[in-house]
């Protein structure tokens, strides 16, 4: 039985400063958090990192997940390196890159109708699904401490992460910005400073800031209206990977983000994918929508004057572009790469 750590290599992730986003936003301490640089490119391999070590040490064999792509990536990719079995039920929706990633691995993969977007159905699809991890040989994965704390204190890393690397830049966080979908990763990395600040290697935390979709308003629009409890809705959004009409985490993160004295933000989807293109084109970071949500709520808590020029400002950035082809397609649609002979070549570069 393996009792080792299993890992691919996952954390230690870049923390980099802005270069020109912040400063035309009138941030000048403006950093990101870059967990799109994990194995399978997102910070989902933390999660599976955790969660597969525990099931080594417990003999188990095969893993049955839900997924609206990275959580399924991950899972299914550390699955493969061992030895075990993963089965991937996926929210509708899921891009089709991360379908491909998952079925790359050897998982075996399901798209149901509605899943992630109807409550009613999401609730019916995890209800079997716990059936299904009941199995002696079995356990249900979920990126969420609803469903599995073990898995996410691997993410908690992020936070603990952090604290290192900023003392060594700026001193302190200020504000910490975060997408949610069913808000387990802004939880974990409030809990990783918890623990940093128990061993006093901090004297406060940040202010923690939630930032979701305004068409998955399950924990955002909560906070802003002061209420201390979730909701579940229908989603809307088309950003895939924050399409979560369940509350899950939701309550806790209300609780954290209002202990912090953080704030809830809705995004329009619009505006997220101008920001995915604004990250690429600006800072040289190629993330996938959802990972630009973080960046496009911390843009408007400048915008409405809720940040000081001179506060230190970190923005999560979940995934890698290359999970989200419609994404791409979609920034590159006015651009074309034409076969050209050598003297237009020329020509066009003289």
């Amino acid at each position: 039985m393996e009792s080792a750590y299993f890992t691919l290599g996952e954390g230690h992730t870049p923390l980099i400063k802005s270069r020109r986003i912040g400063p035309e936003a009138g941030l000048s301490h403006l950093y990101f958090k870059l967990e799109m640089v994990n194995p399978t490119g997102s910070y989902k391999d933390r999660f599976a990192a955790a969660a597969i070590t525990d099931m080594l040490a417990q003999g188990k064999k095969r893993v049955v997940t839900c997924s609206s792509g990275n959580a399924g990536s991950a899972l299914a990719a550390y699955c493969a390196a061992a030895g075990m079995t993963c089965q991937v039920a996926v929210f509708i929706g899921a891009p089709e890159n991360k379908l491909k990633q998952m079925l790359a691995y050897g998982a075996a993969v399901w798209r149901i109708e509605g899943f992630g977007a109807d409550p009613e159905i999401s609730g019916k699809v995890f209800k079997y699904l716990k059936q299904l991890g009941s199995a002696a040989d079995t356990e249900l994965q979920v990126s969420s401490y609803q469903f599995n704390p073990i898995g996410m204190a691997g993410v908690e890393f992020i936070g603990r992460e952090l604290v290192d690397q900023i003392s060594e830049k700026q001193g302190r966080i200020d504000h910490l910005f975060c997408c949610a979908g069913g808000g387990g990763l802004l939880l974990a990395v409030y809990r990783g400073f918890q623990s940093a600040c128990q061993e006093e290697k901090i004297d406060r935390l940040p202010a923690f800031h939630c930032v979701q979709p305004a068409g998955n308003n399950t924990i955002a629009g909560p906070l802003q209206a002061g209420t201390d409890r979730a909701q579940t809705c229908q989603s809307t959004t088309k950003i895939g990977g924050l399409q979560v009409a369940s509350v899950l985490d939701g309550n806790d993160v209300i609780a954290a983000c209002r202990e912090t004295g953080g704030s809830g933000y809705l995004v329009e989807d619009e505006y997220v994918y101008e920001v995915q293109a604004l990250l690429a084109r600006q800072e040289g970071i190629f993330c996938e929508p959802a990972a630009a949500v973080s960046l496009a709520g911390a843009l408007q808590a400048a915008a409405d004057g809720k940040i000081q020029r001179d506060e230190t400002v970190v923005s999560v950035i979940t995934g890698s572009g290359f999970k989200d082809q419609g994404s791409v397609d979609r920034m590159l649609a006015d651009t074309t790469c034409p076969v050209i002979s050598f003297s237009e070549f020329i020509d066009q570069t003289a």
